[in-house]
């Protein structure tokens, strides 16, 4: 099972989902997701996977958020995640995902129920 977590070394809750993976014994991809940032059809499969919409996704305290009106109810699904992946710092970390399911690490103890994780 290929298990890939989108990762930002600087965020405690990141590092310490990372962390909980490594001590549970589970290998992993670490992509540092504001230096490679995913394609908009990558990011579009996970927020599907998370079960979300993109704005739940979504740093809203971040600078872009503001001043790009992303608050806007009008926004489309394709413009939101356009947003997110021409600044990746307005997408939430960490995201740990799998072939079958992704988990949103806020708490970082979430990451450990990702579906497919123990398979």
């Amino acid at each position: 099972m290929s298990v890939t977590i989108y990762h930002n070394p600087r965020c405690s809750k990141s590092r310490a989902a990372l962390q909980l993976l490594k001590e549970n014994g589970i290998e992993c991809e670490v992509v540092e997701y504001l230096k490679s940032p995913p394609s908009a059809e990558r990011l579009d499969a996970i927020i599907r996977l998370l079960g979300m919409e993109p704005r739940a996704l979504m740093r809203k305290n971040e600078a872009p958020y503001k001043t790009e009106n992303l608050a806007d109810q009008s926004l489309s699904r394709e413009q939101l995640i356009a947003a997110m992946i021409k600044n990746p710092v307005l997408i939430e970390r960490p995201i740990v995902f799998t072939e079958t399911g992704a988990t949103l690490g806020r708490p970082p103890e979430n990451v450990l129920q990702t579906p497919g994780l123990h398979d």
